[in-house]
């Protein structure tokens, strides 16, 4: 067999030993392999693709998979206001409820890409729903509740009622 002239020699060398970790991450290892197992032990019942770490890490753009938005409450002089974060979908996603002193924001999500060129087919499919349900407190208008979306954030505008503004007062706060 003749000898290439750009063949290269390989040499196995040991592989360096992994670092030492703190016992407190390795606890935590421990704890996550027991809950991993106890979602199989259901049998299957349950999807486990949410809590499973690394399960999606792969794929661009799912690293931070979330089961429901992050969401800011405030309260302000006249209202209370209330953004969600949901990017990559569109007011027709979304779906906000009203209902005895809550309030419940649903979305759904899905994806599918499929690209098809002369060598290689790529199809990808992509779904996701969340629901958040948020106590509203005591004295806001129901019939002026208004929300928007813009750049991936949901903005809730929860007016509070008249009877509510009235019974507010300042209370003058005295050094000791």
């Amino acid at each position: 067999m003749a000898k290439n002239e750009k063949s290269v020699e390989a040499r196995k060398e040991k592989a360096a030993p992994a670092p030492a970790q703190p016992e407190e991450w390795r606890q935590l290892r421990t704890l996550r392999n027991e809950i991993d197992r106890l979602f199989d032990d259901f049998g299957g019942r349950f999807p486990r693709w949410p809590f499973s770490h690394g399960a999606l890490a792969g794929l661009p753009g799912v690293s931070g998979w979330q089961t429901s938005p992050a969401i800011e409450f405030a309260e302000c002089d006249d209202h209370y206001r209330i953004t969600a974060e949901v990017p990559g979908m569109g007011a027709d996603d979304v779906e906000i409820k009203l209902s005895d002193g809550s309030m419940t924001i649903r979305g759904e999500r899905s994806r599918e890409k499929k690209e098809e060129k002369e060598d290689y087919l790529l199809s990808e499919r992509r779904y996701g729903a969340f629901q958040r349900t948020l106590p509203l407190p005591d004295g806001i208008d129901p019939d002026g509740v208004a929300a928007s979306l813009a750049n991936g954030v949901l903005t809730v505008t929860v007016p509070k009622s008249v009877e509510a503004k009235q019974k507010e007062r300042k209370i003058e706060v005295k050094a000791a």
